[in-house]
């Protein structure tokens, strides 16, 4: 999929309704996908699927010690999803999310063991633009990755993503150009007990955005 034309600029291509179920079957069947986010390109695959999970790592470079994250496509599976989630849990993630964010959450039922996640699980729901809100269908969730090698610089267009990666990956969709900067990372693992927080990862989105929607 390529953009097209328009005077002196090129418009990002946008992703249909048959990406997003072909992306869905990529996860499905144990594969791995290339695919466009709020931020930058990401890797994805079934979280629950040793083989799969396996795989993303290997393909990454990724230390099996680093925990990855897991990325719903929409607020109200990732709360329906997460039931054990405390009231300002919950209220907190419904004014963050859907945005540029991976939220560190308890994780007190340990759910999503594959993603390395045992106290602490990260989550994702990004904010997709309109050429990317096709993704919005994909009703699963995907444990979610940079598309890039370990250590290496983040990908705002497939241009830039390893060709070791683009070779690897059972599945690639083209978003265009993204925003090109990793998601902030929000640490509220402490948040229900206490209303503390803090950023680990500067990113999209600043501390003092953070604060005025926590209140």
């Amino acid at each position: 999929m390529t953009g097209e034309r328009r005077g002196d600029r090129t418009v990002p291509p946008a992703l249909v309704a048959d990406d997003a179920r072909r992306l869905r079957e990529c996860v499905a069947a144990g594969g791995v996908a290339i695919f466009p986010a709020d931020t930058v390109y990401g890797l994805a695959c079934d979280p629950l699927q040793r083989e799969a999970a396996r795989r993303l790592y290997e393909l990454k470079g990724r230390p099996p010690e680093r925990a990855a994250a897991v990325m719903f496509f929409s607020l109200a599976a990732a709360l329906d999803a997460l039931p054990q989630l405390g009231r300002r849990e919950r209220a907190a993630l419904e004014a963050l999310l859907p945005g540029p964010l991976t939220v560190l959450l308890p994780n007190r039922e340990h759910r999503f063991p594959l993603t390395g996640a045992a106290a602490v699980l990260g989550l994702r729901v990004p904010l997709l633009p309109e050429p990317l809100a096709a993704l919005g269908a994909v009703d699963v969730p995907v444990m979610q990755s940079s598309a890039n090698l370990s250590g290496g610089p983040e990908a705002r267009r497939l241009e830039d993503i390893p060709p070791v990666l683009l070779a690897g990956a059972d599945l690639v969709l083209d978003g265009g150009e993204l925003p090109g900067i990793a998601s902030t990372v929000l640490d509220l693992s402490e948040y229900e007990k206490g209303g503390s927080w803090r950023v680990v990862r500067a990113g999209p989105v600043g501390a003092g955005e953070v604060e005025r929607a926590l209140g």
